[in-house]
C-alpha cells in the first residue's frame, strides 16, 4: 500500500482542531500505517483492535469518521457500524477491508459512506476522508441540530442549554451545565475530580473543592440516582443505584 498522498484538507469545524478519525482493524501493521500517515496528514487519530474496544474509544473520543475493517475478532464490522451509529448518528463511516466480494461491497455501501478494499492507497483513503468530511459539514449546515444527551429521565439539549428531568425544566449555572454535559457525554465512565478541574475550569492543578461544590449543587437540583461518586476515583453519570 502507498503511504504517501495529499494532506488533510478539512478539519473539525473548530479553528485549529483537526478532524477526529477512529481506525478499527485487528491487523497491527494496518493500524500503525493508517494511524501514522493520517496523523502526519493532519488528522487526529485514535485506534482500536476490536469491536468492544472501538465502542469504548468512541464513547470517550467521539470521532467524526470511523474507518472500519469488516473482519474483527469479536464480531462483524457491519454490526459495529450499526451499533456505533445508534450512539453517534452523525458519524461518517468508511469500510477499509479485504472483503471484496460484490455482496460484501453492496452490504457495506448500504450501511456506510464508502467502501475501500485492501490493498489500498493511503492517498485514496485521505482523499475519501476529505470528501466525506466536506459532505458531513454540508449536511450539518443544511440541517442544524441540537444534540440531546440522555441519562435515565434526565435530558440535556446541548446547543439550547435546556435541561429537564421528567419533563420539568432544571435551571443551572454555566459551570454546572458544563460539568453535567461533560459527565453525561461519557455515560458510565468515571471522571476524576482533577480531570474535571482541568477540562471544565481549565486548571491543570489546584483545589478540587470547586468540583465537589458543583457536584453537590447538581445533585440538589436534578435529584438523586444519576450522579454517583466512585470513592477514590471520581464521578460518573448513570441511571440507577451507585
Amino acid at each position: 500500500m502507498s503511504t504517501t498522498g495529499p494532506t488533510a484538507l478539512l478539519h473539525s469545524g473548530r479553528p485549529g482542531m483537526p478532524a477526529r478519525v477512529l481506525v478499527v482493524d485487528d491487523e497491527a501493521h494496518i493500524v500503525e500505517v493508517l494511524a501514522a500517515t493520517l496523523t502526519f496528514a493532519g488528522f487526529d487519530v485514535r485506534a482500536a483492535r476490536s469491536s468492544a474496544e472501538a465502542r469504548q474509544v468512541a464513547a470517550e473520543y467521539r470521532p467524526q469518521v470511523a474507518l472500519l475493517d469488516v473482519l474483527l475478532p469479536d464480531g462483524s464490522g457491519f454490526d459495529l457500524c450499526d451499533s456505533l451509529r445508534e450512539v453517534h448518528p452523525e458519524l461518517g463511516v468508511l469500510f477499509v477491508t479485504a472483503r471484496d466480494a460484490v455482496g460484501d461491497r453492496l452490504t457495506g455501501l448500504g450501511l456506510a459512506d464508502g467502501y475501500i478494499t485492501k490493498p489500498f492507497s493511503v492517498a485514496e483513503v485521505i482523499a475519501r476522508l476529505n470528501v466525506l468530511l466536506r459532505r458531513l459539514a454540508a449536511r450539518r449546515s443544511d440541517h442544524p441540530v441540537d444534540p440531546v444527551l440522555r441519562v435515565g429521565d434526565l435530558e440535556v439539549a446541548v446547543q439550547s442549554h435546556r435541561v429537564s428531568r421528567r419533563g420539568d425544566d432544571v435551571e443551572l449555572t454555566p459551570t454546572e451545565f458544563r460539568v453535567l454535559t461533560y459527565l453525561m457525554s461519557r455515560p458510565g465512565l468515571v471522571v476524576s475530580k482533577q480531570h474535571l478541574l482541568s477540562e471544565v475550569w481549565g486548571h491543570q492543578f489546584g483545589d478540587v473543592t470547586a468540583v465537589e461544590k458543583v457536584i453537590s449543587q447538581l445533585r440538589r437540583k436534578i435529584g438523586p440516582g444519576l450522579l454517583h461518586t466512585v470513592r477514590g476515583f471520581g464521578y460518573t453519570a448513570r441511571d440507577g443505584a451507585p
